[in-house]
């Protein structure tokens, strides 16, 4: 499985809901928190190519987005193979 890392702020429901979603696949992701390392911000931003947004999502190498992006993957049946790698 490859590494997941997933830009949060405790406050955004949207990351929650992606969290979630993440947990039932049982994928193990790596969260940061940009509101207690605000210093991560900038590197959210430069790795999502200018998303200032949360959650900022990385499977891998693929960047995948927001909640949207990674819901819409799990729809067309295709998060399931990005997850596997």
């Amino acid at each position: 499985m490859p590494a997941i890392d997933i830009y949060t702020t405790p406050i955004c429901g949207f990351c929650h809901a992606a969290k979630r979603l993440l947990t039932q696949k049982n994928a193990a992701f790596t969260e940061i928190d940009v509101m207690q390392e605000p210093k991560r911000r900038s590197e959210m931003t430069q790795r999502a190519n200018g998303g200032r947004t949360v959650p900022q999502i990385f499977i891998g190498e693929t960047h995948v987005g927001g909640c949207d992006e990674l819901y819409a993957l799990e729809r067309a049946g295709k998060l399931d193979a990005l997850l596997a790698g």
